[in-house]
């Protein structure tokens, strides 16, 4: 690709990779197996913090759809605060971990593969979506805009953080100031630029959410001019093992806990009819 960083990391590139320990485009997505002692265990932990908060969101959402909360609880107040900082914290991670695993030199295999797993993934969401939610399917949820964003990303890598933060400042002031009719039909709305929402079980578009996956990135690159990653490589030991368990198994237990959660709802029910 054009403007993009060389395929073919060189030694010091490799160490900053290994001292990573990351795949790209990590947000909810499982990591690929790494050595323990490259793991960067505040970052798992990190990954494993906004897992609880999604998966505490989801749970409410689904008291909400079971009828033990209040039609109205999980779109409004605390809670739409509370999605929307779980969402972007995921999308910030992801940049994180990009400029974290491709920062030194695109490994495009690597990319492509995380790239083609994250894709996959929501390509499938969408899928059961029109079969779970027919009435508000997901056509753009925040696995299509983890993986879009780490695409429309790589770029950034080579420019300057203050370059890369100005970006990010636009990709979230975007839908404000260019939002357009036109972008309200269905092939549209991934850009987020519409006039109208979307009816959608989960709507992350490319602009405003562009703007936190650009902020991780760029000030990922300002820690490793610090020498932060460095200072805080090391594997995650004791109790953080068990803790930092679900941020390395993110994607999985993306995919997993909604039907899990429903299953149990349903079966609860069922047990207390």
């Amino acid at each position: 690709m054009a403007g993009c960083p060389s395929a073919r990391p060189d030694r010091r590139a490799r160490q900053t990779i290994r001292a990573a320990g990351l795949e790209p485009l990590a947000g909810p997505c499982m990591m690929g197996a790494m050595p323990s002692e490259d793991r960067i265990a505040a970052l798992d932990l990190a990954r494993t913090a906004a897992i609880l908060g999604m998966v505490a969101f989801h749970f409410c959402y689904d008291l909400e759809l079971f009828g033990y909360l209040p039609r109205g609880t999980t779109t409004s107040g605390f809670f739409w605060y509370h999605a929307r900082a779980v969402a972007g914290s995921f999308l910030f991670l992801a940049g994180v971990s990009l400029w974290l695993a491709h920062g030194a030199g695109i490994r495009w295999p690597a990319f492509w593969r995380r790239f083609a797993m994250v894709g996959g993934a929501a390509v499938l969401v969408s899928i059961v979506s029109r079969f779970a939610t027919p009435q508000a399917p997901i056509h753009f949820g925040i696995l299509h805009c983890i993986a879009l964003s780490g695409l429309v990303a790589l770029p950034f890598l080579r420019l300057p953080a203050i370059a890369t933060l100005a970006a990010a400042v636009l990709a979230f002031a975007l839908p404000t100031i260019a939002a357009n009719p036109a972008f309200n039909s269905l092939p549209f709305i991934w850009t987020g630029l519409a006039t109208e929402r979307p009816l959608m079980a989960d709507y992350v578009p490319l602009f405003p959410w562009l703007a936190p996956a650009l902020a991780g990135l760029a000030l990922a690159k300002r820690a490793q001019g610090a020498g932060l990653w460095q200072h805080l490589r090391r594997a995650p030991k004791g109790w953080e093992r068990v803790a930092a368990w679900p941020g390395q198994h993110s994607l999985a237990i993306y995919l997993i806990h909604q039907p899990l959660l429903i299953g149990g709802f349903v079966a609860f029910r069922w047990l207390t009819l």
